[in-house]
């Protein structure tokens, strides 16, 4: 990918698309292959509402958002387990994306690893689990997995 030089753009940044999901997922999945502690993203409401989940659900450590001028930005902290090197997030998978958008009923939201993952949806109700969803009886976008 190019650099790309536009004016409020530090030289040498990359400009990440308007998938927000996307850009979250893969932040977090680079980081933890690089054992970088902390990522940075662009705030948006869904990006805060999915590491707000991703913290509940004890994947991460913290995250809070940071303001710079008039630019939001979430920050991430991720979780390692004590002696190994590793996060409790192994492995995050982005299924709905903006060419092709993924739909499921209540009944038909699928478990991950048996129920020890989780998917990510999006409903009328907000940015919910698969449990929530269930629970509620309600569908949505599966926006991913995260296990």
């Amino acid at each position: 990918m190019p650099f790309i030089s536009r004016p409020g753009i530090p030289k040498n940044s990359f400009v990440m698309g308007n998938d927000t999901i996307a850009n979250l997922i893969t932040s977090i999945r680079n980081a933890d292959m690089v054992e970088k502690g902390t990522i940075r993203v662009t705030a948006t409401n869904i990006t805060k509402n999915i590491g707000r989940i991703l913290l509940r659900e004890g994947f991460i450590e913290d995250v809070r958002e940071h303001q710079e001028g008039q630019k939001s930005f979430l920050i991430s902290t991720s979780k390692y387990r004590r002696r190994k090197k590793r996060t409790y997030m192994t492995t995050s998978k982005h299924t709905s994306k903006p060419g092709l958008r993924i739909y499921s009923n209540y009944r038909e939201i699928p478990k991950v690893l048996g129920g020890m993952g989780i998917v990510i949806l999006s409903t009328s109700q907000g940015i919910l689990t698969d449990r929530e969803a269930r629970q509620k009886k309600i569908g949505g976008e599966i926006l991913c997995y995260v296990w």
